[in-house]
């Protein structure tokens, strides 16, 4: 079989990287064949950093309609993700979007619901599910190793940015031009692994953002959000670019013990008995159930974004199963918009959200954006 012929559209800092990774052989089966960016430099630097032909375009419908191309990645601004995977699933290709999946939910049901019509091998670039780590993480609570959660807790602060960062684009740290701070920008990937590892979403959420409480920003860049989940168990998920140095450690406790991921390092502490039983059945004062910490090995390379485009291309050619369907890329955004709109209501919110409630306060931000 002929390699995959794939496009890149948007050859920003993820784009350009993307391009490189097909162009020099690192994925299987599979070549960067074209490109589009409204930019004339960015074009020009996949001329001057790359080999072989590559068709390069400027206009979106041109690139879609003349660069002759099975798959897409599309790694433009946040906003136009859905609308650009929507229109490439019109065109018969294959889709390998960038997170988030989008900046509201409205219109990311819409391309999921494009996708699913459509046919073709969708998939996100949640780089994070191939880290050994936090499949790890997924394994030992999917197997029952861990019992039924009951609470779980992120601290994920070392997403420090200055201000000199904020000040390079006009568009960063908008509510027009990104649609958020640390939530959209630096925190989905956590916010993804948050559900998938646990396997559980948030019945309702209770949150709190910062806007600009280190930089001269108008989004927010520190939150801390409460979640509640149906069977009882309660998070807590705490996220700044404001603290040096930052901390990421995950911890979720269940029936059978508790794990703890940190400095890339994961321990078990593991119950000999189930808590609820040692509770039900022991008569003595202060005891508590027999603990065991193991330190867990993890083996296998973290291939990032190289391990996604390669599952996504073999999906494609061998029916590989996903690692990161397209489709659960609502998930994460349904966390943030729910912590967003918690905390522009100042009160608890339900998940799911109302998705036109958000998209109506969303306009509110983009209206008063100091991006015009």
């Amino acid at each position: 079989m002929n390699d995959l012929k794939v496009g890149v559209i948007g050859i920003g800092n993820m784009g350009s990287l993307h391009v490189l990774h097909l162009n020099t052989g690192r994925i299987n089966g599979a070549k960067v064949t074209a490109v589009c960016d409204g930019s004339k430099e960015r074009l020009e630097w996949v001329k001057n950093h790359t080999t072989g032909t590559i068709k390069l375009f400027q206009d979106e419908e041109a690139f879609f309609n003349e660069a002759d191309i099975d798959a897409v990645i599309i790694a433009t601004p946040h906003y136009t993700h859905p609308e650009t995977a929507v229109n490439a699933f019109s065109k018969n290709m294959h889709v390998l979007v960038e997170k988030p999946a989008g900046v509201y939910t409205k219109n990311v049901l819409e391309m999921n619901q494009a996708a699913k019509e459509s046919g073709k091998v969708f998939s996100i670039v949640y780089n994070q599910r191939t880290n050994p780590l936090y499949q790890k993480v997924r394994s030992l609570i999917q197997s029952g190793e861990l019992g039924e959660i009951k609470r779980t807790n992120w601290i994920i602060t070392d997403w420090y940015r200055s201000q000199s960062y904020y000040d390079s684009s006009e568009w960063r740290a908008t509510w027009k031009g990104e649609g958020g701070g640390v939530l959209l920008n630096q925190a989905p990937h956590q916010l993804d692994l948050w559900q998938w590892t646990t396997g559980i979403m948030p019945k309702r959420i209770q949150a709190f953002c910062s806007i600009g409480k280190y930089h001269n920003i108008e989004v927010e860049d520190e939150v801390t959000a409460y979640a509640e989940y149906e069977n009882g168990a309660t998070g807590v998920f705490i996220t700044s670019t404001g603290e040096a140095p930052g901390t990421n450690r995950f911890e979720i406790a269940g029936d059978r013990g508790k794990i703890v991921v940190e400095n890339e390092e994961l321990t078990f502490y593991r119950l000999t008995q189930s808590e609820r039983e040692f509770n039900a059945s022991y008569k003595g004062d202060f005891g508590q159930p027999e603990c065991w910490k193991i330190n867990i090995p993890i083996t296998g390379e973290n291939l990032g974004h190289i391990g996604i485009i390669q599952n996504w291309t073999d999906a494609i050619l061998h029916s590989t199963p996903l690692i990161a369907p397209g489709e659960e890329g609502i998930k994460a955004l349904e966390i943030a918009n729910a912590i967003y709109l918690s905390s522009w209501l100042n009160k608890k919110v339900e998940l799911p959200i109302d998705a036109a409630l958000y998209y109506e306060k969303l306009q509110g931000k983009i209206n008063h954006s100091i991006l015009r």
